[in-house]
């Protein structure tokens, strides 16, 4: 009996790794025409469900189109909203799985092509283009994954040999409502157990196609699949993000209200099935295909199908409603007067290029945090209220808290993100998030020093002139556009950005920080001003004129490209 437990959990786990290599060689292939796919297809929500659905079938993985899905979100690629038209999509392109193994698992001998397959694939992985690579990848596992079902199929035994199972189960299958809901929770927790819609799936066709559950439990697993695949989305985004939690939340409403009112129609859902079956087995025969075989198996795909599509056609209608729910369970932090990662959760959960999607959106928020904290340094010189003075050097002080934290959290992600398989583009990213995140991290450490500096002006009493109050304000001034024009250049593309800007905005800080000194250090020869507040007021002209090269700094790393 252990045995062949075991048997049962290694054959799980073969279909599960197959469909892993598999997923993973698409989205290589793919690589960035999925965002492209993505931006182009979702400007409404028919579109981005038929997006969702494409996607899937084609990596074979909602859990990996949800991922994406989410990324995108974070990189302002996507409106929540559109998102869950997507996830809606990825639900219905799931059951191309089943019709796979439907049509092809149980009927054509696949397992019998793995070998010829892999020995077409394996040589690909040593080519030196990785697309060749990547196809390669996906062919191995393709052959893995029907492997796999091939042994789960023979390693679950047969009801001649277990009569007992068959009869354990007659005493939960004539209760009604409730024997639909038992199952469902049957389904829900063997989806939690094998961390894969996609092999409970294959479980519950092998055991229908074997014999030993009737349809009826099948169907009602079937179901209970749809939550279960929600839950282990949720636990993954416990550690994650607010996007990642709010999309997770959505498909959690998305499939568990589909569940509830499926579970009240269900004796007439399964008349439905049964009805179009007629039609349905007559086109399978029109194209050459028998259906007799797996009967059963058709069917309860049928069902699957049919009911993600009245789903989504039903809920389609209320995606705003959902993400208002979403927005509404699940709150963003958006005061960064408290540390947190709002974009990038615990981990590498995806592919590198999502990956530096998050990472870049993470980066452009820590710019305009930068850019807050020297803001808040001019508005102390500004301030002439002692108390004022005091809550505002608080917070220059806290936001270089803050600034450390995030470097240290950002620098942490990147180099983890190093480790992985990474192509030569992704690599250069990398290296310019690092030097970017390094010459945000500068720009705080400055403005906190320029705070300290203040705080011992006003405790000596050391007081500026209106001329050299003009100049500071003016060299800010300059200071605040270039970071307003790094901040954009953080949001861009690194092909989109134009240095030209930059390039005029570091000139002119320059300027001003020289006839600044040069009108300060006449004005102390001349006894205009007292040489305390003369030497104060050159160290705070000196440090805008370093944040203005960090931020210079910054933009190059956007680019790629070292100005001279």
């Amino acid at each position: 009996m252990i045995t062949q437990v075991l048997t049962i959990i290694g054959a799980l786990g073969f279909f599960i790794y197959g469909m892993k290599v598999m997923s993973e060689g698409i989205q290589k292939i793919a690589g960035s025409r999925m965002r492209q796919i993505l931006g182009a297809m979702t400007s409404n929500r028919l579109k981005g469900v038929f997006t969702g659905f494409l996607i899937t079938s084609l990596i074979q993985s909602s859990s990996a189109t949800t991922v994406m899905v989410v990324s995108f979100v974070n990189a302002g690629l996507l409106s929540l909203v559109e998102s869950i038209g997507v996830i809606m999509g990825a639900n219905i392109g799931t059951t191309v799985t089943a019709w796979l193994i439907s049509i092809l698992g149980f009927k054509v001998k696949i397992a019998s092509f793995a070998l010829p397959i892999i020995a077409i694939g394996f040589p690909l992985l040593f080519f030196k283009r990785e697309k060749l690579r990547s196809i390669g990848e996906f062919a191995i596992g393709f052959a893995l994954l029907f492997m796999g079902l091939e042994a789960l199929k023979d390693a679950v035994p047969d009801l001649n040999s277990n009569p007992e199972f068959l009869h354990f189960l007659s005493n939960y299958t004539d209760m009604g409502i409730l024997s639909t809901v038992i199952f469902v929770g049957v389904g829900t927790l063997l989806t939690i157990i094998v961390q894969s819609s996609s092999a409970a799936m294959a479980l519950t066709l092998t055991l229908l196609f074997n014999k030993v559950i009737p349809f009826e439990v099948g169907a009602a697993m079937v179901l209970g699949e749809n939550i279960g695949t929600t839950i282990t989305a949720n636990l993954a985004a416990l550690v994650a993000n607010v996007h990642a939690k709010r999309a997770a939340r959505a498909h959690f409403i998305f499939n568990i209200f589909g569940v509830i009112w499926m579970i009240l129609a269900f004796p007439l859902f399964i008349r439905l099935v049964d009805v179009l079956w007629v039609p349905f087995q007559e086109f399978m025969l029109s194209i050459g295909s028998s259906t007799a075989e797996n009967k059963e198996e058709l069917q309860l795909s049928l069902f699957h199908t049919l009911f993600n599509i009245i789903n989504t056609g039903l809920l389609i209608w209320f995606v705003h409603l959902i993400s208002r729910t979403v927005i509404w369970m699940v709150p963003s932090k958006g005061d960064d007067e408290e540390f947190h990662l709002e974009f990038i959760g615990r981990g590498i959960t995806q592919t590198p290029e999502l990956s530096l999607l998050e990472a870049k959106k993470e980066i452009a928020k820590f710019g305009k945090i930068v850019r807050k904290q020297v803001r808040f340094v001019q508005e102390i010189m500004d301030e002439k209220e002692k108390k004022k003075q005091a809550k505002l050097i608080q917070k220059v002080t806290k936001y270089e808290e803050i600034t450390d934290r995030i470097e240290a959290e950002v620098v942490n992600y990147l180099t983890q993100l190093s480790k992985s398989e990474l192509t030569a583009n992704s690599s250069a990213r990398v290296r310019g998030m690092l030097n970017m995140v390094n010459e945000l991290e500068s720009i705080g450490d400055i403005a906190f020093q320029m705070a300290k500096n203040l705080e011992g002006k006003f405790e000596k009493k050391i007081w500026f002139s209106q001329t050299q109050r003009n100049s500071l304000k003016k060299i800010y001034e300059s200071v605040d556009a270039a970071m307003e024009n790094m901040n954009n250049n953080l949001e861009m593309n690194h092909d989109e950005v134009s240095m030209k800007e930059a390039i005029e905005l570091e000139g002119l800080i320059n300027k001003e920080r020289d006839s600044a000194r040069k009108s300060n250090f006449e004005q102390i020869e001349k006894a205009k001003i007292k040489p305390p507040a003369g030497f104060i007021f050159n160290d705070l002209l000196a440090s805008y004129e370093k944040i203005g090269d960090h931020v210079f700094r910054v933009s190059e790393s956007v680019t790629g490209v070292n100005v001279e």
